[in-house]
This record gives C-alpha cells, sequence and structure tokens, in this order.
C-alpha cells in the first residue's frame, strides 16, 4: 500500500493516540481509516467514498430530494387537502397524517400513500358522477358579401311646430340589398371611431347592410328624445328604403326672462296701503268713469312708493 507524507502522518497520528490511551489497535486498520477518512474529505475527493450510506440516512436524503423537488412544482397553498391546524402543524385531509412543517407534507404527497388515496378517490367520483356527453359547440357561419360601394341617402331637418323639438329625418336606399338582411344602426360616441380626432360636441350615427358599406352621420351631441312618438324606424321592403326619425331634448328653459327681477319663491308681495281720501297730493284726481274698484288695482303713476323705498 502506497502512501504520500501526509497520509502517512494522519495514520501514524491516529495509532499513537490509541496506543497512549491503552488501546490495541492494527496498524492497517488504522491506515485504511485513514485512506478513507483523507480521500473522503480532502478537495476533489470521490463523492461516496466514505462509506456505505445506512437506510436512515438514505430515507432521510431522499425525502429531502423529494421535498426541494415538491416545492418547485407545487404551489401548496392550492392542495385542497393541505391545512394547518391550531398548532401550527400541517395535516393531510386525504390521508389524516400530521406533519409539523410543510416540507414533510410535500414529501408524503410524494408518497405511494397518498398517491394511492388520490387515484382511489378520482376513481370512486367518477364511479359517482358519470361522465355526461359534452354540449355541442354552436357553430355561426361568419356570412362573406363582396362590398359594392355606399348607398344613397337623403336627410331633412325638421322641427315640430307644437314642441318646437328639432329633429332629423333620415332616408337610406338599399336596391341591392342582400335576402334575408335588414339594415341596422347605431349611435357611436366621437371617442369610439378612428377617423378624426375625438370631439365631445359631436357624436356619429351609423347605418350598415350588407352588401353596402357603413356609412356614419356627424351630429350634435345632444340627448335623444327615446319616446315612442319621437324616435321610429321603417323599413320598406318594396322600395327598398330605410327611414329613422329621431328629436332632440329641449334644453331647459331658463328659470325667468333675463333682466326681469322676482321675489325668490316663497316671499309674498306686500300689500299696497289703501290711497288716501283726497288722493295722492300734487296729482289731479281721476274721473269717476276711471276710479278702480279695489284699492290694489292703482295705475303706476297713482300708487304710493312702497315701504323701504327711495
Amino acid at each position: 500500500m502506497c502512501l504520500n507524507e501526509q497520509e502517512q502522518e494522519v495514520a501514524w497520528h491516529a495509532h499513537a493516540q490509541c496506543c497512549e490511551n491503552g488501546g490495541k489497535r492494527d496498524l492497517d486498520a488504522d491506515i485504511t481509516s485513514a485512506l478513507i477518512m483523507d480521500f473522503q474529505h480532502r478537495a476533489g475527493g470521490k463523492t461516496g467514498s466514505g462509506g456505505v450510506a445506512s437506510a436512515s440516512e438514505s430515507n432521510r436524503d431522499r425525502r429531502e430530494r423529494l421535498r426541494q423537488l415538491a416545492l418547485e412544482t407545487i404551489d401548496i397553498n392550492k392542495d385542497p387537502y393541505f391545512m394547518k391546524n391550531h398548532l401550527g402543524s400541517y395535516e393531510c385531509k386525504l390521508c389524516l397524517t400530521l406533519h409539523n412543517n410543510e416540507g414533510s407534507y410535500l414529501a408524503h404527497t410524494q408518497g405511494k400513500k397518498h398517491q394511492a388515496n388520490l387515484a382511489r378517490r378520482a376513481a370512486k367520483e367518477a364511479k359517482d358522477s358519470p361522465a355526461q356527453p359534452a354540449p355541442e359547440k354552436v357553430k355561426v357561419e361568419v356570412k362573406k358579401f363582396v362590398k359594392i360601394g355606399r348607398p344613397g341617402y337623403k336627410v331633412t331637418k325638421q322641427r315640430d311646430p307644437d314642441h318646437g323639438q328639432q329633429s332629423l329625418l333620415f332616408q337610406i336606399d338599399y336596391p341591392e340589398i342582400a335576402e334575408g338582411i335588414g339594415p341596422r344602426h347605431r349611435f357611436m360616441s366621437a371617442y369610439e371611431q378612428r377617423i378624426e380626432p375625438p370631439d365631445r360636441r359631436w357624436q356619429y350615427l351609423l347605418f350598415a347592410a350588407e352588401p353596402y358599406e357603413t356609412i356614419a352621420f356627424k351630429v350634435p351631441s345632444r340627448e335623444i328624445d327615446k319616446a315612442e312618438t319621437r324616435f321610429w324606424t321603417h323599413w320598406n321592403r318594396e322600395t327598398k328604403q330605410f327611414f329613422l326619425q329621431f328629436h332632440f331634448k329641449m334644453e331647459k328653459a331658463l328659470s325667468g326672462a333675463v333682466g326681469q327681477v322676482g321675489a325668490p319663491p316663497g316671499v309674498k308681495h306686500p300689500s299696497l296701503p289703501p290711497p288716501p281720501p283726497g288722493g295722492i297730493p300734487g296729482m289731479p284726481p281721476l274721473p269717476p268713469s276711471q276710479m278702480p274698484h279695489h284699492p290694489g288695482a292703482l295705475p303706476p303713476h297713482m300708487r304710493p312708493p312702497l315701504p323701504g323705498m327711495s
């Protein structure tokens, strides 16, 4: 057996220490032990050369590898059988086992007992709830048309003589409209379209019917009156003309005329005092035919000044 100087020194040191303690050991055994120890711990030593691991060490190392693997691939918070009790330990509700930490529980989930219970639970659920046929997906056929251009149109501005509401009447001509297709319309805000810069003062009214191109009209962004008599549509299948009329809601009228000053709501005007018996000094008396029947009906130039006014 060939030993270098360092290995010989280690072997002799171990043998001398044993002899000092009164023991008897074989020098060859000490040399073999020194070789194993030195080869195990020195840099560049071959892994596993320190001796065969025991069964408990192998199991501990296997559980640690399984725990590291489970931590990387399994989200423990999504496990339906994972539960943390009031004592701070962890339980498996499927196998009814108790674990001190998450690593122990994750190692348990990779074991035979847990996997067998999972297979047994899946088989039981499959037996209790028979498989139902998946509903068939409704297939919607997309109709493709070749665009033939824009339709003809006519726009008429109107005003209701009774209420003064402004309205717009649209007439769209679709002489070549496809069979089974009806014209459609909708209002679009200025922020939905991508043709012009958005302006909150305007909105767009769109008309569409295949195979014609979709057209849009730019109208003021005012509230539309959706009453039955103020908003209506009509599709004439014989002449292939589509009509739509809508009214704008009336803007709220100002409370009172501009420049007219009135008393606040709920305040009564002060009653005028009766005129003096001889009339107002400095004013000629009225003839009997023009005399008022009650004091409050005097002409403005005959009425006395109101209290508190100069």
